[in-house]
């Protein structure tokens, strides 16, 4: 029961780290189980609420190579663009420092590829 209880309380915290980026929300387009996250309308990240717990991040491509080659826990994005996008098991065992910045990253990457014009209302919000 415990682990259930963990893995609520896990899927809460980056529930709340997603939505307090500006401008995000919260849809559920493809059912209950995967909440996406959008700013202006773009996703830059999906929770999946099944066991385990799993998140999808954008990341430039290079990048995303790396990470996979570098932690077991991150794999090429499921049902993603597998080039842009890394899934990432959140009940491995990875610092949540590591991870938040990865979230940081996948928002400020579709940040970037918005009109200016909102990028400046939305600019500086890691």
């Amino acid at each position: 029961m415990t682990h259930n209880n963990q893995a609520a309380d896990q899927l809460d915290y980056w529930r709340q780290r997603c939505l307090a980026k500006l401008g995000s929300s919260e849809e559920t387009p493809f059912g209950p189980d995967v909440l996406v996250y959008k700013v202006a309308g773009k996703m830059f990240a999906s929770l999946s609420v099944n066991t385990p717990l799993t998140i999808n991040l954008k990341c430039d491509p290079q990048e995303a190579m790396i990470l996979r080659a570098s932690f077991a826990a991150v794999i090429p994005g499921y049902h993603m663009n597998k080039k842009h996008w890394n899934t990432i098991d959140l009940s491995a065992d990875l610092a949540e420092d590591l991870l938040a910045g990865w979230l940081d990253d996948s928002y400020d990457l579709v940040v970037k590829g918005l009109p200016k014009a909102l990028q400046a209302r939305l600019g500086g919000q890691s």
